[in-house]
């Protein structure tokens, strides 16, 4: 399968979990059919300046961050971490997180969600 650039499946969605602004997600696979059933969501995200992801947890499922560019503050159960292009965040089941723009650049994202 090859999917090209304009025939991703594009959102925006605001005030995710009760965050701030709004989130643009390209979807690069549509979906657990797409992924055999492991997984349900594998994403390029954009946060714009001052927009977050609300703090929210994951239930029987995981979610990983690979930061492509921008900055952010990266809530880890409760912890503050500053995140920047190359950064790798992974919450696990159980477990819960949030993410700000801190930055005056788009913050770009890869997000994967598994299943556990």
């Amino acid at each position: 399968m090859i999917r090209k650039s304009e025939e991703r499946q594009v959102t925006y969605k605001e005030n995710v979990f009760q965050g701030e602004g709004g989130i643009t997600i390209r979807n690069l696979l549509n979906g657990p059919e797409e992924m055999y059933g492991k997984g349900r969501a594998f994403a390029h995200n954009t946060l714009a300046p001052g927009s977050s992801l609300g703090f929210h947890v994951h239930q029987n499922e995981g979610e990983a961050y690979y930061i492509l560019s921008g900055t952010g503050e990266f809530n880890d159960n409760g912890t503050i971490v500053t995140v920047a292009a190359g950064d790798v965040t992974f919450t696990g089941a159980g477990e819960g997180h949030a993410l700000k723009n801190t930055g005056t650049e788009p913050l770009e994202f890869i997000a994967l969600i598994i299943y556990e």
